[in-house]
């Protein structure tokens, strides 16, 4: 699963590494976490150019009652995001990216969760597959909210979890974000998980287990 990320780039950088030419309004962060704002990418509607969107990490379908339902939305899993009813639509229609440039996870311990940092071997921005929805309230407020897809774990993380977020290849953003591109099939191939070798984790402190923590300390690494 994907539970907590960070993204501590600067706007300049993740524009650049985007491709796109606005910088996001988006303050670094190193605890992201459920139902906060992330910063995805998505196609705009008309023009299918990139645009820089804040979401709220939980997805909300179109015909949910209220937004609680968006807590339990918080990852899709990839092996059958096109038949559940919560997701299906948006992944026909509203893919996105979701920036990261780093995930945490958990180990079960005898007394206690060992949290985990996972990045890129290289430390760059990176995107996880993501989902995308618009829900109006009854009292008419419009909530944009998104989900993070989920695979089987790679070798790097078997040790830690089962799952692991999925992960995407710069060169298959475009075909992601695609809306024209609605086929189940065409998708299946961007559904594997990332290779272990161009990845890297290490140990940190259980500092990072409170969301309200939001400092470089969450990623340092424990002795």
């Amino acid at each position: 699963m994907c539970g907590r990320f960070t993204l501590s780039a600067n706007p300049e950088t993740i524009a650049e590494e985007f491709n796109i030419k606005n910088f996001p309004d988006f303050k670094p962060t190193y605890n992201v976490a459920p139902t906060q704002n992330v910063l995805a990418v998505l196609n705009e509607e008309k023009t299918l150019q990139r645009q820089f969107k804040k979401l709220r990490w939980g997805l909300i379908p179109s015909w949910a009652k209220d937004f609680s339902i968006g807590a339990r939305l918080i990852n899709a899993r990839s092996e059958t995001v096109a038949e559940k009813p919560a997701f299906r639509s948006a992944y026909k229609r509203r893919r996105c990216l979701v920036v990261a440039d780093g995930f945490f996870e958990w180990k079960k311990q005898k007394d206690k969760k060992q949290p985990f940092y996972f990045l890129l071997q290289n430390q760059r921005l990176f995107a996880f597959a993501g989902l995308w929805e618009k829900w109006t309230s009854p009292q008419g407020e419009e909530v944009h909210s998104c989900t993070i897809l989920t695979t089987t774990a790679n070798r790097l993380l078997q040790p830690i979890h089962h799952r692991m977020p999925l992960l995407l290849k710069q060169q298959d953003y475009e075909l992601w974000l695609d809306p024209q591109v609605q086929s189940p099939v065409l998708l299946q191939d961007l559904l594997s998980p990332y290779p272990s070798e161009d990845m890297k984790s290490y140990e940190v402190s259980s500092f990072v287990n409170n969301p309200k923590h939001n400092s470089h300390q969450c990623v340092e690494a424990v002795a």
